[in-house]
């Protein structure tokens, strides 16, 4: 059977995103990928498609796909890698080529790991990590909730707490990003990013920013930011809900949520989901359970020592 590997090119995007349907068909049960999310991986400035990108295909059919990218800082290099079911040459292929490309990017840095996050019963072969050295380090959970207009409204604010979006202000939009930055910085994986790095990262250039709220406090200013976007097929998605760390368990994160819950009810909105660390120190987990959002599917995060040797 015919064995080619070539790089990807931002008109494969299509036959990518059918490929990763495939596999979240068999993973989760359903389709959740978009040609945008694909299309802008592949339009990433940080990624060269000539060396940071796989296709795998078998006779003339795409079986795989992989990327690599080193935005993260010194020592951290992260991937994606998919593959159907039964395509062990294939895998291991991507995983020998993606590897090679993170030692590159690594190189001179000291200690240095690569990351790759795979659904917690994959498409792949796990052994094929096992016995490569990649071991698991921290599991997330998908969770989601349906929406109804006439459960889901506006929700009180505690005594004091006013949102406004961050549509009219562009100082606004760095301000939510400090407040990301602030709130997140003792998260696990977190790097804290200069502004127009962490809308590259977040595929952000078009955000819509009428969805991103920051709320503050009277004497004690801008104190907690909920960072959203309505651009997935399937569901809204709440990407960050940030505390300050000394107003944590006064009700602001319940309240944020509560108003993600209604903005998208009333835009009509059927589905929200967000991801969580499920060692997240803050209690988010039960945050989220208590407002009534429940696992969809759970994630591993593999990673890999990059000797210089292999």
């Amino acid at each position: 059977m015919p064995f080619i590997v070539r790089p990807a090119g931002p008109g494969d995007a299509p036959d990518i995103c059918a490929l990763l349907n495939a596999v979240d068909l068999i993973e989760i049960g359903r389709p959740e990928t978009d040609l945008g999310t694909v299309e802008a991986d592949l339009n990433h400035p940080g990624v060269d498609l000539a060396t940071d990108s796989w296709l795998a295909f078998e006779d003339g059919r795409l079986v795989g796909y992989a990327l690599v990218w080193a935005d993260s800082g010194p020592g951290r290099a992260d991937c994606d890698h998919y593959v159907l079911p039964g395509h062990r040459r294939a895998a291991l292929t991507l995983l020998e080529r993606m590897e090679a490309r993170a030692r590159e990017m690594a190189a001179g840095a000291g200690p240095a790991v690569l990351r790759l996050q795979l659904n917690v019963k994959p498409t792949l072969d796990l052994s094929l990590l096992t016995g490569r050295g990649y071991r698991t380090v921290r599991r997330y959970q998908v969770m989601t909730r349906s929406l109804s207009p006439a459960a889901d409204l506006p929700p009180t604010p505690p005594p004091g707490l006013v949102l406004r979006d961050c549509a009219a202000d562009p100082a606004d939009r760095r301000r939510a990003h400090a407040l990301v930055e602030e709130t997140f910085a003792a998260h696990f994986g977190h790097v804290e990013r200069p502004y127009e790095q962490w809308l590259d990262h977040l595929d952000a250039r078009a955000l819509d920013w009428s969805l991103v709220w920051i709320a503050s406090l009277p004497e004690q200013g801008d104190v907690a930011v909920l960072l959203t976007r309505d651009d997935r097929t399937s569901m809204a998605w709440l990407s960050h809900i940030g505390v300050r760390g000394d107003l944590r368990g006064q009700g602001i994160g319940g309240h944020l949520l509560r108003h993600g819950f209604a903005a998208y009810a009333a835009r009509g909105r059927d589905t929200v989901g967000l991801g969580v660390d499920t060692l997240n120190e803050s209690r988010a987990l039960a945050l989220y359970e208590a407002h009534g959002m429940g696992l969809h599917y759970a994630v591993d995060t593999w990673e890999l020592p990059l000797h210089s040797q292999g």
